[in-house]
């Protein structure tokens, strides 16, 4: 798959097979529309290309609201793209001067003159253009114009997924990692460098992993004790526990990640690892103690590794 981080870095193509989307979380609604987007463009003998945007439209659009955080960071959403064969991403720069294009400059300029695209795909209820004014009749009455043809993915084949990037955000929100990854099809993830901690976890025998999101917009999952997985920047993959919370039994000021690797003892500072949540176990409390948090922890161990088999 090819990454354009400008639509001007995009030759324009003799075949363009499009969608157009922000496809955060790239759940099982936004797999429907991307498995028939290279599905015709295999079948016309064309190139697949997704247009998508970053930052989030939300993001520029109402700087003042902080409350938008996004399921994947774009790194992450291109790895997804990447599995899922599309030969074509383009991350267009969300800007307020590309946010006030009427919807047919934005069909002319982005989707004819830039891109070339010859067969459109998209959801029943996507929206574009200026006050998001363009929607599929408005696409539909322009083919004979701009000579494109257009597919929309009807209502019913993605309301029976019975997801969206939304509900998505509110299972994790609350914790629920298990439907977030049903409506994923895969374990929501965050990656981070590991820091320095104060390690008291290592004084009660369970030494974790401090870690540094840097996308300030990556969703985090609710404050809770979670059994995961960890990938290592040497694709080494253990089992594990991760704890989200500001540390209420030794009166914590901020909101931390830490994980607790089973069957290892090596130092990983400075290095990025990533955590996929498998279960929630439990939320977080305080305990009177060190001691009394060191059996909770041991008791969470357990649960950890009952989720695994163990």
């Amino acid at each position: 798959m090819k990454v354009y981080r400008n639509i001007e870095e995009f030759n324009r193509l003799e075949h363009a097979v499009v969608t157009i989307g922000t496809f955060d979380g790239v759940h099982l609604g936004h797999r429907k529309i991307i498995n028939r987007l290279t599905e015709l463009a295999s079948e016309s003998q064309g190139e697949s290309v997704i247009l998508t945007f970053f930052p989030h439209p939300r993001m520029i659009l109402h700087p003042e609201d902080q409350s938008l955080k996004l399921i994947n960071t774009i790194n992450e959403k291109i790895a997804q793209m990447r599995d899922l064969g599309v030969d074509h991403l383009i991350i267009t720069p969300f800007t307020r001067d590309f946010s006030i294009l009427s919807p047919e400059e934005y069909i002319r300029q982005m989707l004819i003159e830039k891109i070339g695209t010859k067969k459109l795909v998209i959801g029943y209820d996507h929206r574009f253009g200026k006050d998001r004014a363009g929607d599929f009749k408005l696409l539909e009455r322009l083919t004979s114009k701009y000579h494109y043809t257009i597919e929309e993915i009807p209502e019913q084949d993605l309301h029976h997924i019975v997801v969206s990037s939304t509900k998505v955000r509110e299972a994790l929100l609350k914790g629920d990692v298990d439907s977030a990854a049903a409506f994923l099809s895969y374990h929501f993830s965050i990656e981070g460098k590991v820091i320095k901690g104060d390690q008291i976890g290592r004084t009660i025998g369970y030494p974790t992993a401090n870690i540094f999101v840097e996308e300030q917009y990556k969703l985090i999952p609710a404050d809770g004790i979670y059994a995961v997985t960890v990938a290592t920047a040497a694709h080494e993959e253990y089992q594990g526990m991760a704890y989200i919370g500001n540390r209420p039994t030794i009166n914590g000021m901020t909101r931390n990640i830490e994980v607790n690797m089973f069957d290892f003892n090596r130092d990983i500072y400075g290095e990025n690892i990533r955590i996929y949540f498998h279960a929630f176990l439990r939320g977080d409390q305080k305990f009177t103690g060190l001691e009394t948090l060191k059996a909770q922890i041991a008791l969470d161990k357990l649960a950890a590794l009952k989720v695994f088999g163990g």
